[in-house]
């Protein structure tokens, strides 16, 4: 039986293959076009440039202050484990001192042999010395038993601290975790932010900056109406501070973020304030909008991420974000979240 073949199809030549080639090509364009994305992203405006930034540094901001909390409670964990184990090597050591008296007492008794007191008493040249000698070994026995006691202790202890410091030891690597984890989110939105502003002209990048350098202002005479003359300081701190670059996770002296701008200004007056916005808004009295006074810590934002140093007449003083400085600006520049004076 003969087999079925399909006849072979010779290729098309001369003006009918330059047109079936031409038609398939266009119809892979059109495929392609409708497979991929048909267009680039639409060139945001600089408005929408500036909401974007604006709102990513307000992010990097919150992130900023959930790694100024997680590094207070590294450097606290820290501290712990390094008291730990410093505790642990000190009692250590009186331990060793201690074996080191029981090894003492204990070739002392291997040297003497072990012989009944009987028998040492009958072999003794001079009774009277051995007899006031063996008074001394039955003082030496119970000092004997107490060493022993407190070596019983001193293991005790010491197990104790290695426990509580493997504890501090688990404690220090979660919240270095956890600042790992924010620096990144942090870096993140400050790059996005970056490239964002990048895709502006210089003359519109200098705007936007300009922008965020509205306020201004220099140290006045001193602080009027100030509660206080430690709520003077704190504010002639935050006014010397002016002009110094704002850098996430610094207190100072040279640069600061909002928090610790705010830490540092309260500290020249003595006063120690939490390290981060959250926990400040809860240091002192609170106080609504209408009491505010020069001194008193204003916060912004739903999320407490932001906080000035209030001077008066509606100005305070802050480190506003990454590429900026410390600089005066009024209290409506945000949504107000609240206020509180320290005390």
């Amino acid at each position: 039986m003969a087999a079925h073949r399909k006849p072979r199809q010779r290729p098309l030549a001369g003006s009918a293959g330059r047109t079936a080639a031409t038609l398939a090509l266009a119809g892979a364009a059109t495929v392609t076009a409708f497979d991929g994305p048909a267009h680039a992203e639409p060139r945001l405006t600089p408005a929408q440039v500036k909401a974007k930034v604006d709102g990513l540094y307000e992010q990097a901001e919150a992130a900023t202050e959930q790694y100024n909390g997680a590094k207070e409670k590294a450097d606290a964990a820290h501290a712990s484990l390094a008291e730990l184990r410093d505790e642990a090597a000190r009692r250590t050591e009186r331990l060793n001192t201690a074996r080191d008296a029981l090894g003492s007492i204990a070739a002392a008794q291997y040297r003497a042999g072990g012989l009944d007191p009987a028998v040492q008493l009958a072999l003794s040249s001079k009774p009277e010395e051995y007899l006031e000698a063996a008074g001394f070994a039955e003082q030496a026995g119970a000092r004997q038993a107490s060493t022993i006691a407190g070596v019983r202790k001193g293991l005790a202890q010491i197990a104790e601290l290695r426990t509580r410091a493997d504890g501090r030891l688990v404690a220090l690597k979660a919240h270095q975790a956890e600042l790992a984890r924010h620096k990144s989110t942090i870096r993140a939105k400050l790059d996005t932010a970056e490239r964002l502003l990048d895709s502006l002209t210089a003359p519109q990048r200098t705007q936007y900056a300009r922008q965020g350098q509205q306020g201004g202002g220099s140290a006045p005479g001193g602080a009027v109406g100030a509660p206080n003359s430690r709520a003077a300081a704190a504010v002639a701190f935050a006014y010397g501070a002016i002009g110094k670059p704002y850098v996430w996770g610094s207190t100072g002296p040279g640069s600061f973020d909002c928090s610790g701008l705010a830490q540092a200004a309260w500290r020249s007056a003595g006063v120690a304030l939490p390290r981060t916005t959250y926990t400040q808004i809860n240091a002192g009295r609170r106080v609504t909008r209408d009491q505010l006074a020069p001194g008193d810590l204003v916060f912004f934002f739903p999320g407490i991420s932001h906080v000035g140093v209030y001077v008066g007449n509606g100005q305070m003083i802050h480190a506003p974000r990454p590429g900026s400085a410390v600089r005066m600006a009024p209290i409506d520049q945000m949504p107000f979240a609240g206020a509180a004076r320290p005390a």
